[in-house]
């Protein structure tokens, strides 16, 4: 007996109502009850699921028709499961799979069945995904091995949509085949995902560029994410040395980013949604400005490091490369060259944002000096949404970026004047931001710039003393009072940067500080008693009294260090110094005090 039109009619209205519950007015739910469409769209399908078991289990229909109510009996358990998924109840969300595989799993490469088979194995890859990223990692495979055979076939797919329709000839094909190449972009999306909690980065990144390549490919993508994810990308690539393959990854989403302007500039319509967009915009547009900038830093970082390894013979040694297709992998490697060699994005060209900046390893201060420049623009154009006065936080780490980009210019410039130059404009940015932030709220940020203050005094001190050494001439007053001006600076900022960590009641230190805090306070105080030695007087008691300090200072770091025997081990080095110091110091004392 043939199934009724209307019973068609009846489940495609509910499949429609279900759609619309989960995609649409699920977003509009109360914070008071956020499942509030879902658990309505649960109890249709429920209903849904009677009427088709009852359907199959009672009519004797051809097998044409058998396959569509299969199909659509495994659609509504792929549906059951999402929402209980997306509802946090997995162990519901894992049975509703697991009947939706019991009943389309001989059926999987039939045009009915593959979106919904695909989609069913998606779903348990992200079920899994934290509980047994390998058993996650299984069931993805499923879906990427479905969709690789089937591509093999020469019939379309059928959308789970069409389904729930009377005819099934009425069905789009162009709609399917696009929503069948957009499943699979989210199996290779998940896989992503899933490589990087199993810790197996390169693979990860790998995946999540062919992902964007099809989104590109699909033009299916928000410009926004789209841009941000190949933005974000890039910073795993730069710190793996893959300096062409990040660069480029920056171009095409500031690409991207322009191309998405014009489209904002051409909208008629100016209104509070708008307004909106435009606000993204700006927002992440900053962002990708801030990855530029953190390109440049890494580039310079990475070049400084390149040469400090191999001071000599760099190019008969160094086997170091900018580009990861060059990269030599190990026997056990997950990934192969071919892999590596395909980071690219075919169908845009961006070599015009390429050309701005370098993307190979620096040598000369010429070429770093246009690195420099590149990436400090891009700085600028940061802070042009990141305004202290609005978003102190992001705009301080950018100042800090600043910095870091003034202090990796510096290793490449080889005259002493101009490296003092340098680190005066470090030390302008950074007091800038002591000048107008208050330490109370910004604790944590007037650390890092008090710590970064006294060491850039004490370089300019190192500077000063090199050049003293140097000269044949018998130093002046003011070259000696300015030697003891960067020492008083110095230790200034360090102390500010020490005196931090007391207390706020009882003024004194903890007995033992937070380990991310630790390293950094001990060496603080450590650089404090060596300060103290580099005072130049005559004064037999300014000398007295400068040893005393750097005395004090040392026996402070080893009585700590004696303390907590962990300590020792951050600060191996200056630990051993402040030991020989506690022991040479007093001598030098009684020297003092008999002359």
């Amino acid at each position: 007996m043939t199934i009724k039109k209307e019973v068609f009619v009846d489940l495609q209205e509910k499949y429609e109502k279900v759609i619309k519950l989960v995609e649409e007015d699920s977003k509009l739910d109360p914070e008071t009850e956020p499942y509030l469409s879902k658990y309505s769209a649960r109890q249709i399908l429920i209903g849904m699921k009677a009427n088709i078991e009852n359907l199959r289990r009672n009519q004797s229909t051809e097998t044409m028709c058998e396959l569509k109510l299969t199909a659509m009996l495994g659609a509504v358990y792929l549906y059951l499961g999402m929402v209980s998924i997306d509802t946090e109840e997995l162990s519901t969300g894992e049975k509703h799979l697991e009947k939706c595989k019991e009943v389309i799993e001989q059926y999987e490469m039939e045009p009915e069945l593959i979106l919904v088979a695909m989609n069913m194995y998606n779903q348990f890859g992200i079920l899994w995904s934290q509980r047994e990223p390998e058993k996650s990692k299984i069931y993805l495979n499923k879906a990427q091995e479905l969709y690789l055979h089937y591509k093999e076939k020469s019939t379309p797919p059928i959308d789970i949509s069409d389904l729930f329709k009377v005819n099934l000839e009425t069905s789009d094909t162009a709609v399917s085949q696009k929503n069948f190449e957009k499943v699979y972009t989210f199996t290779l999306y998940y896989l992503a995902q899933i490589y990087g909690v199993m810790k197996d980065a390169l693979k990860s990144s790998i995946y999540c560029h062919i992902t964007l390549q099809r989104q590109l490919e699909m033009t299916d993508y928000d410009p926004i994410d789209w841009a941000l994810n190949a933005a974000t990308l890039s910073q795993f690539f730069m710190e793996q040395n893959g300096f062409k393959q990040a660069r480029h990854h920056l171009a095409a989403s500031s690409f991207i980013l322009e191309k998405y302007e014009k489209e904002l500039n051409e909208m008629t319509e100016r209104n509070e949604a708008y307004d909106a967009l435009i606000e993204t915009f700006k927002h992440r547009s900053a962002d990708v400005a801030r990855c530029w900038t953190k390109y440049g830093i890494c580039l310079l970082s990475k070049s400084k490091e390149r040469l400090l390894h191999h001071t000599e013979e760099l190019h008969e040694k160094c086997t170091l490369s900018c580009d990861l297709s060059k990269l030599k992998l190990t026997s056990d490697s997950t990934i192969s060259t071919d892999d590596l060699s395909h980071l690219d994005f075919e169908g845009i060209d961006v070599s015009s944002h390429e050309n701005q900046i370098a993307d190979k390893f620096i040598l000369t201060i010429d070429d770093a000096r246009k690195v420099f420049r590149n990436a400090h623009q891009w700085s600028v154009k940061a802070q042009q949404y990141y305004a202290l006065d609005t978003l102190a936080s992001d705009y301080i780490e950018i100042v800090l970026d600043q910095t870091q980009l003034y202090l990796n210019l510096l290793f490449f410039e080889e005259n002493p004047d101009n490296q003092a130059k340098l680190h005066k404009r470090r030390i302008d940015l950074l007091e800038n931001i002591l000048n107008r932030v208050n330490s109370k709220y910004y604790l944590q940020y007037c650390r890092k710039v008090w710590f970064e203050l006294a060491r850039t005094y004490a370089d300019i001190l190192d500077i000063k003393s090199e050049k003293l050494r140097n000269t044949k001439e018998r130093p002046t007053p003011q070259a000696l009072t300015k030697v003891n001006n960067l020492v008083e600076k110095a230790i200034f900022h360090y102390s500010n940067f020490i005196n931090s960590f007391k207390d706020s009641v009882t003024g004194d230190f903890p007995s033992k500080l937070q380990e991310d805090a630790e390293k950094a306070f001990l060496q603080a105080y450590f650089h404090v008693a060596a300060l103290y030695g580099r005072f130049v007087t005559l004064d037999k008691e300014m000398q007295l009294k400068n040893t005393e300090a750097s005395l004090k200072n040392y026996n402070f770091v080893t009585s700590y260090c004696d303390r907590n025997d962990e300590a020792k081990n951050l600060i191996s080095m200056e630990y051993g110094i402040c030991k020989e110091m506690t022991t040479l110091l007093p001598v030098k004392i009684l020297k003092i005090k008999g002359s």
